[in-house]
């Protein structure tokens, strides 16, 4: 039984730092992809960040190319966050897939979510 567990999130005025960690448990931390989407008020779910669960590949969206950094090791997944924007706002979620990361990051891929925790950039 998968969980994932989402923490740090905060508020942060433009240009600020935030981390935010994903702990895992319940699977094989070698296989699977983990991911962070974010969703901003009245959009959908945005893919930020993927990683493979043993810590290889890592892969960003356009939009936070050379801001955010995603880190895996063993079953704690680190989404490091720097020069925060306004449109950087949102809910991010953890999510987890038991196969391979895929080239884009789509929502309905991921078997596993977390609920979630908010971040707030002023």
């Amino acid at each position: 039984h998968v969980q994932l567990v989402e923490s740090g999130g905060g508020s942060v005025q433009a240009g600020g730092s935030l981390r935010l960690s994903c702990a895992a448990s319940g699977y094989t931390y070698s296989a699977g992809c983990m991911v962070w989407f974010r969703q901003a008020p009245g959009k959908g779910r945005e893919g930020v960040a993927s990683i493979t669960a043993g810590g290889g590949s890592p892969a960003y969206a356009d939009s936070v190319k050379g801001r955010f950094t995603i880190s895996q090791n063993h079953y704690k997944n680190v989404l490091e966050m720097n020069n925060l924007r306004p449109e950087d706002a949102g809910m991010y979620f953890c999510a987890m897939r038991s196969g391979g990361c895929l080239p884009t990051m789509i929502p309905t891929e991921y078997n596993y979510w977390g609920q979630g925790t908010q971040v707030t950039v002023s």
